[in-house]
């Protein structure tokens, strides 16, 4: 922690054996071993220091002391003058320095069994600061997000923030931390991100997952609502402030994957589940790709991610099948082609007759649009109430190369001479014709297809410098700037959306 994070930290504990070994703990403020006893290991039995361990523990204790000293000036005082210090002297020094956030006490512990538990919440009491002696800084929305010191006294207006949300059996179960003021049962509270009044139904103290019923709350405690429909990160008021304790900004997702149910018939469950996970988690992000028709969530991370895929399963009981994201590709054609193509047809009754002529080519480099249609013709070769028709045909084409199948863009399509039919011509018959008429000459264009570039930034420890940068170049990327920020490298490049595609080299890139 100190190396890798530059953090001013230091161990309060130190284990009894390591592993399949491992026995209890030595607290080097009270230096006293620790030792957790029954099935869950709720019985703490405390006995006197292990003899074969007196010189490591107290040398981990000067360490201890040794830090705590830079940063807390009572304690440094002491340690100078080689006065001994007590337990009492050593747990104050080390609250002072950790609620003026200079110190990071690390707790050890084993999740098998409990073992460790008890003194990591008694370190919370110890050593974390209430919430008096806390600064919360809330946001005024009347005034542009200006920042405003909260009192944290029953005494000023409600202010609570909903920090997580969760399916009950009677509903969703909001969790509130109360920054100031009083929340009571019947009141009704104010939703300053949605501008919604809700009244409160039910009002609970939670005891991991017992509720007992409460009629108010003050501020610094943590409570549950039932029926208040929100989302996590949402802050509620008595509606005589509009103040939110975090940004309306939130991050954007950093990865995304595509998702979706294995059977059709559970797709109800999963977007059921997906709208909540977005309720609870501001960073989760759903959206549909309208080219590829594919759901992709986006999140912070792939952990992030597999999480929520595992709690669609694990909750909603829908198995879903997880990919990458289709790259979405373009085409674009390289020279010019003609098209002459008549489109005929005779079934009885009215037929379909129309016929376009003229050329497709590439758009310059500096045009300011990525498709044009230029209608030519002169005189009234084809009657111009047809003309949109057979404009909508060529973009309707254009939606999908016959390469493989994605949007072509940087085309410029001139319309130059055609024929209609007095009786059988109609929207329909030119808008097929522009539409067989593309397809006839797009291969004569020399299509080639086009991929996505991104700038990316990688930032990671030196030591993995030449694996970085050798799969960079693996991936066909180009580095364009390399950077030091302290032990670590900044890498910009540009990586081109082609590695996955199984399909013809691209001839150019966006």
């Amino acid at each position: 922690a100190r190396a890798k994070l530059r953090h001013q930290s230091a161990a309060v504990q130190v284990p009894i054996g390591l592993e399949e070994e491992f026995e209890g703990l030595v607290d080097l403020v009270e230096l006293k071993a620790l030792k957790f006893e029954g099935g869950s290991g709720q019985e703490v039995v405390t006995s006197d220091v292990p003899s074969n361990m007196q010189d490591f523990v107290m040398d981990k204790r000067r360490e201890l002391i040794e830090v705590v000293s830079e940063v807390d000036d009572q304690l440094a005082e002491a340690f100078l003058n080689d006065e001994p210090i007590t337990a009492n002297e050593l747990k104050a020094a080390i609250r002072r320095a950790t609620v003026a956030r200079k110190f990071i006490p690390v707790y050890m512990g084993s999740a098998f069994k409990n073992k460790g538990v008890q003194p990591l919440l008694n370190g919370v009491l110890d050593y974390l600061p209430c919430p008096l002696e806390v600064e919360n800084i809330a946001l005024d929305q009347n005034k542009s997000e200006e920042k405003v010191s909260l009192s944290g006294t029953p005494a000023g207006p409600l202010v609570a923030l909903a920090f997580k949300l969760e399916e009950g059996r009677f509903g969703q179960l909001t969790y509130l931390r109360i920054y100031e003021g009083v929340i009571r049962k019947g009141d009704f509270i104010q939703n300053v991100n949605t501008g919604k009044k809700i009244k409160v139904p039910r009002l609970v103290r939670m005891h991991s997952n017992e509720m007992e019923d409460i009629q108010e709350a003050h501020a610094g405690q943590i409570v549950a609502v039932f029926g208040v429909d929100c989302s996590s990160g949402d802050t509620f008021t008595d509606g005589s402030v509009k103040y939110t304790m975090t940004s309306m900004h939130v991050a954007e997702p950093v990865m995304s994957l595509a998702v979706n149910p294995i059977s059709k018939d559970s797709g109800g469950q999963f977007s059921k589940a997906l709208n909540r996970f977005q309720r609870e988690d501001p960073t989760f992000r759903v959206g549909l790709d309208p080219e590829s028709g594919q759901t992709i969530i986006s999140g912070m991370g792939e952990l992030h991610l597999d999480i929520y895929v595992e709690r669609i399963r694990r909750e909603y009981k829908v198995d879903a099948k997880v990919g990458k994201p289709r790259v979405n590709f373009r085409e674009s054609i390289t020279q010019r082609a003609e098209f002459d193509y008549l489109h005929k047809k005779q079934s009885g009754g009215q037929g379909q007759y129309g016929r376009v002529c003229g050329y497709i080519e590439p758009l310059p480099s500096d045009a300011e649009g990525k498709f044009e249609f230029d209608n030519m013709i002169i005189g009234q070769a084809i009657p111009s109430n047809f003309i949109p028709a057979i404009e909508k045909g060529f973009k309707e084409a254009c939606n999908s190369g016959s390469l493989i199948g994605h949007p072509v863009e940087n085309i410029r399509i001139t319309l130059t001479d055609g024929a209609s039919h007095q009786v059988d011509s109609s929207e329909l018959a030119f808008k097929l014709a522009a539409i067989y008429a593309f397809r006839q000459c797009y291969t004569a264009a020399k299509p080639v297809i086009l991929e996505p570039v991104m700038k990316v930034e990688l930032k990671f420890p030196t030591e993995f410098q030449g694996t970085v940068t050798g799969d960079i170049n693996k991936r066909k990327g180009i580095i364009v700037g390399n950077d030091q920020e302290g032990d670590d490298t900044v890498v910009v490049c540009h990586v081109g959306g082609s590695t996955n595609l199984h399909e013809p080299q691209p001839g150019q890139h966006f």
